[in-house]
């Protein structure tokens, strides 16, 4: 069987622009950083020029041994309010262009005085270079995976990378490890210092949490799996093979409307359809006289445009359109961009309104128009609340 690191070097060889592998994991301890550090080590031995542009061992001395003699990219130093800290020098990478860098936390916060925000933009920026990334992430820090954290493991995740991030990585692989076998080596030392582990059992490693994970990182890496399927069906059916088959579902829409704390629910939802059915999104917001900025709280306003910005974070194609009829202006955009699938929240209109006036989902359901319409069913009240007062990322 051909060894991992083999494929991935063939793939390194296809194009200018840098490839993207990337390592998912159900949690912390599960081995991607070794893993990332033993393959540079095995890629060195067969000629390859590769470089560790930032690892973080935390100590792990397994990790730490697999270090050896493999050429680490020393760290920037940035000041920040009075304090030393050290980042990857993506200069100085770009500078050394290695053929093959190791960047480990791809969903890492940036100090700022950084060139990015983001550790995934660092890496965005290498493979534009013409650097190849070896990258890791738990399957927590997806985007659109951020409201099941919090409502299935009571988890507030902060630092996320948008699934069109994790889309774009040619080679995907997790790494699976067993509840049991991941939770002794927390009780061995082998994750976290001896202070934290009671702590980490209890709350955050526990067998429920951890099968959970499991189970999100295996159909993460399933739909990698079958989007490249796809791309290859795709480049094969084409005149010559370089054409494109039709896809299932050509473009799709989801309806962003000005209650914020239920639209983060919508766009994630969105987001990770989008991502299975190898498709185009857009985010639309029909701004009717009654929702002018000067006539909606600045509040709502406010979390409007960070919802907006969350969109183009994750990849959608954000629209804002004027009307007095939402749904028919929903049906018109639809027609004129070829979207075939309408993502929309359940109404929060009271049934009496919706008795009197109708309501936006009813009228695009009953519509002749030839749209799919997928009627998302949000969380209740007092979790909408929750999400509305948090600080999300």
């Amino acid at each position: 069987m051909e060894a991992p690191e083999a494929s991935f070097l063939e793939l390194v060889r296809q194009r200018e622009r840098g490839k993207l592998k990337l390592y998912i994991g159900s949690s912390a301890g599960v081995g991607k950083s070794y893993k990332m550090l033993q393959e540079a080590y095995d890629m060195r031995r067969r000629g390859v020029d590769i470089v560790v542009g930032f690892v973080e061992t935390h100590a792990r001395a397994d990790t730490e041994a697999q270090l050896r003699d493999l050429e680490v990219l020393p760290r920037r130093r940035i000041e920040y309010r009075g304090v030393s800290l050290e980042e990857m020098d993506v200069d100085a990478l770009v500078a050394r262009r290695p053929q093959i860098t190791i960047v480990d936390e791809l969903a890492h916060t940036n100090v700022p005085g950084s060139r990015n925000g983001k550790r995934w933009q660092d890496v965005l920026y290498l493979l534009d270079e013409g650097i190849n990334v070896v990258s890791a992430v738990n399957v927590q820090h997806l985007e659109s995976l951020n409201d099941v954290m919090q409502r299935e493991l009571g988890v507030l995740v902060r630092e996320t990378v948008p699934d069109w991030v994790v889309a774009q990585a040619d080679q995907v692989v997790n790494l699976d490890i067993s509840s049991e076998d991941l939770r002794q080596r927390l009780r061995e030392g082998k994750i976290y210092r001896a202070e934290k582990i009671e702590a980490a059992l209890t709350n955050f490693f526990t067998d429920e949490n951890l099968s959970t994970l499991r189970e999100l990182a295996l159909r993460e890496t399933a739909n990698s799996v079958d989007r490249a399927r796809e791309g290859l069906i795709r480049r094969e059916d084409g005149p010559g093979g370089a054409g494109l088959a039709p896809r299932t579902v050509d473009r799709l829409l989801v309806c962003l409307s000005s209650n914020p704390p239920l639209s983060r629910v919508l766009l994630r939802k969105a987001s990770r359809i989008a991502g299975r059915l190898n498709s185009d999104w857009y985010c639309v917001y029909v701004q009717t006289p009654d929702e002018r900025a000067d006539r909606i709280d600045a509040t709502v306003q406010r979390r409007l445009v960070d919802n907006i910005q969350l969109a183009q974070s994750m990849g959608a194609e954000v629209v804002k359109l004027e009307g007095t009829d939402v749904a028919a202006t929903l049906v018109r955009f639809a027609r004129e961009r070829g979207v075939t699938l309408v993502i929309i929240g359940q109404s929060t209109r009271s049934r009496w309104h919706r008795l009197r006036h109708g309501s936006v989902v009813d009228r695009l359901i009953a519509g002749r128009e030839g749209l799919d319409v997928l009627v998302v069913s949000l969380f209740d009240e007092a979790e909408a609340t929750l999400l509305s007062r948090a600080d999300l990322p």
